[in-house]
């Protein structure tokens, strides 16, 4: 009853206000009176939430109006393209062994995380699956995926400042983590391998992708708000030489004009050649940099003499793939995050910064071409640039699949995440207000709220989604969805079906 109380009154005190402005004083009388209100409702004060008029709420109407023309929502009659149900949606509150904020958590494959000391039983058939989880008191918390969920091993040293990223590879062998110190960290079940702190300030995100072509090579990137994205070369030695693994110096770097907002390997789905995707912030575009030829050209010059410094090479930039293409704007928004689809690897899904909701974009990759193209024997004049500028903007639209508000609220200092269901019918966004919002990949219509597991007002940092084979007491593991989100009100929370 009292949010219908509270409109009713506001209502009121509009009325009264128009009538008291345009100076109806009889008729104002009779108003107050037949309303039984107070004498002074109406009256103007200091107060800008109470200042409501008629013209406010025109505006505020035309604002919200021009703001969907520029939302785009997609249209699909196949069954099989609509948001699948069952769905995750009831929540169970996962215990952890401290209460802090969360920032981190997914489920990971974690090889001999209690240091037995038998490094025989650390192979890949001994890795076990964990719900892992890193908090603002510096602790990394590793918990079980059965019934129960129950605390394995908690690191409490493991490092000097929160962890804010982490990635699992070689099917749990070894841990790549960053923190706020601008450190990258190498795990090897329950020891720590190496560590570098080539990033000046926060190391927020860490991606590792294993070379096709040598699978003994791995790939990994990372972000630091010192505005640089660090690319890091591994050759991963034998299981029996496995604790010989160091990171080494980066072998290429990529500055930036301001701080990166997410990475993301991707191989170019004609050539098959790796790439790198940068966002960054207070730019509309995704960036395409060259990952593979990076390590010969520093094979080509590691005898010159500038090699002495060890100083990494800048990574090429190959194209550039704009998300606003006919915005006016100086600054329309950042690609926060971006996560791949599952089963199409052109298929993008990115979350804004916009203010003062978060909004979803699905998006086609426009991989950039490495062929040349044919000179012209045309003049270039201002109107041919013009015409062919126009082309890459109309192109670079045509990308943009759907483009939707998920009215998840955020600030300029919210971490936007999503992540894919993963049969890909939709996407799940994080939120400021403790919910988690389920989107329909094909329409970008807000399909599932997810609520009851955060407290209400509580930022949440982090979402994950997968699937996940939840050992039974008796018989095989069952495959079950899962979604995982942890928030600022200090709880760690699994949906399941």
């Amino acid at each position: 009853m009292a949010p219908s109380k509270t409109i009713d009154a506001l209502s009121s005190a509009i009325v009264a206000r128009f009538l008291r402005s345009n100076d109806y004083s009889e008729t104002l009388k009779a108003f107050l009176r037949e309303a039984g209100l107070a004498p002074d409702v109406g009256q103007t004060s200091g107060d800008d939430t109470n200042d409501w008029t008629i013209q406010s709420l025109l505006e505020e109407k035309n604002t919200y109006d021009q703001t969907v023309n520029f939302e785009r929502y997609g249209q699909s009659h196949q069954q099989s393209d609509l948001w699948s149900e069952p769905a995750p949606s009831r929540p169970a509150l996962i215990q952890t062994p401290t209460s802090s904020n969360i920032l981190a958590a997914s489920v990971e494959q974690w090889q001999n995380p209690l240091g037995d000391d038998d490094e025989a039983t650390a192979d890949a058939a001994s890795a076990q699956a964990y719900i892992v989880s890193t908090s603002a008191d510096r602790q990394v918390h590793l918990l079980e995926t059965a019934e129960g969920n129950a605390a394995i091993r908690s690191f409490s040293g493991l490092s000097d400042s929160p962890v804010l990223s982490f990635i699992s590879i070689l099917q749990g062998r070894y841990i790549f983590m960053t923190n706020m110190s601008g450190q990258l960290l190498l795990q090897h079940g329950s020891q720590t391998l190496d560590s570098r702190k080539d990033h000046a300030k926060y190391a927020v995100k860490v991606v590792a992708y294993e070379d096709k072509a040598d699978p003994s090579k791995w790939w990994v990137a990372t972000a630091g708000w010192d505005e640089c994205v660090l690319l890091y070369c591994l050759n991963i030695p034998d299981e029996a030489e496995a604790l010989a693994l160091k990171i080494g110096e980066p072998v290429a770097r990529i500055k930036l004009a301001s701080n990166p907002e997410s990475l993301l390997f991707v191989p170019h789905v004609d050539t098959d050649e790796l790439l790198l995707l940068v966002s960054r912030r207070d730019s509309t575009y995704i960036y395409y940099y060259q990952v593979k030829a990076v390590t010969e050209e520093t094979d080509t010059h590691e005898n010159d003499g500038a090699a002495a410094e060890k100083s990494p090479r800048e990574a090429r930039l190959l194209g550039q793939q704009n998300l606003a293409p006919h915005s006016n704007a100086w600054v329309a928004f950042s690609p926060a995050y971006m996560a791949l689809s599952p089963h199409d690897p052109g298929l993008l899904a990115v979350a804004t910064s916009t203010l003062p909701h978060l909004k979803v974009m699905i998006v086609r990759l426009l991989f950039p071409t490495t062929k040349t193209a044919p000179a012209s024997e045309d003049p270039v004049t201002q109107a041919s640039q013009a015409l062919a500028t126009l082309e890459i903007q109309n192109r670079e639209d045509a990308a943009i699949l759907v483009q939707a508000n998920t009215f998840a609220p955020q600030t300029a200092y919210s971490t936007p995440q999503v992540a894919w269901r993963p049969n890909g019918s939709g996407v799940w966004v994080n939120g400021d207000d403790g919910v988690v919002r389920g989107i329909e990949t094909k329409t970008g219509k807000v399909i599932a709220t997810l609520k009851g597991g955060h407290e209400p007002g509580f930022k949440v940092r982090t979402v994950w989604s997968g699937y996940v084979a939840v050992p039974q007491e008796e018989g095989d593991p069952v495959r079950e969805e899962w979604v995982i989100s942890g928030g600022f009100d200090k709880k760690l929370v699994v949906w399941k079906v």
